[in-house]
């Protein structure tokens, strides 16, 4: 079924800290009511977090047909975590959408939340109506990737880690590094010129849209980058994985 004759989906972003959820209006890509945040379990288990995102979903009178979507905070492959970082350990070779499921009484796709925040770009934001390849990169604690091509979400791809200069890149080019180190723009632009001209070079997209927080400040970067490219700041900032989760719900309800 389609986006198009689904007219809400529930999105779900789970973090390291905080867990959100809200119900999308899919033709607009906007939240039909404000954010509900609950905190990340201190001890993140699987059931520890399913039994929240159950209390988060319980609290919205959803119709039982309201496809749900939510993102994870690691890659998802065939709905399993291959590995995970900043949630407990014992989520590694976990089925999501399974654990998920059974908490909800729901269907539910789950996706790697780079890939979500990636698709809700292409689909409302700052990337809507562009053929071809897009890549979508997250500048924050890391660097989060996404890649869309013709409007398919290719998922799980982590080109914060690729390897430039004998350095892992988000090592360098995150905006974690320019705040830990005091770069200027200046010079954090140019570290950002290295990785998107190698990134570019790899994979010869038709645009690059940059989030994270520090996109709020592109106009102090993105201006000193000089890439075949067209490169523009996201469009849908902290809403991006809740609406991206939802759309792609919509996209693979059956």
């Amino acid at each position: 079924m389609s986006t198009s004759s689904t007219p809400t989906a529930f999105g779900i972003d789970i973090g390291g800290s905080g867990i959100k959820g809200a119900p999308v209006d899919l033709a607009a890509g906007e939240l039909t009511t404000d954010r509900v945040r609950i905190p990340t379990p201190a001890k993140s288990t699987p059931e520890a977090v399913a039994a929240v995102v159950e209390e988060l979903v319980a609290g919205f009178d959803l119709a039982p047909d309201v496809p749900v979507g939510l993102t994870f905070p690691a890659p998802i492959k065939h709905g399993v975590v291959p590995f995970i970082a900043n949630l407990h350990e014992s989520w590694q070779g976990v089925d999501v959408p399974q654990v998920m499921s059974e908490a909800i009484g729901r269907r539910v796709v789950a996706v790697n939340d780079a890939d979500a925040a990636g698709y809700a770009e292409t689909v409302y934001g700052a990337a809507k109506g562009v053929e071809g390849l897009v890549l979508v990169v997250t500048l924050g604690t890391g660097i989060g990737s996404a890649l869309i091509a013709n409007g398919t979400l290719v998922p799980n791809t982590e080109l914060g880690h690729l390897e430039i200069d004998g350095h892992d890149a988000e090592s360098r080019a995150a905006d974690s590094a320019r705040e830990r180190e005091e770069l200027s723009w200046k010079k954090w632009a140019k570290r950002l010129q290295r990785y998107f001209e190698t990134v570019e070079m790899l994979f010869s997209p038709d645009l690059i849209v940059v989030g994270g927080g520090v996109s709020k400040k592109a106009d102090q970067f993105l201006p000193l980058l000089e890439l075949q490219a067209p490169i523009v700041p996201a469009a849908l900032r902290n809403q991006a994985g809740i609406v991206g989760a939802a759309a792609l719900a919509a996209a693979n309800h059956r």
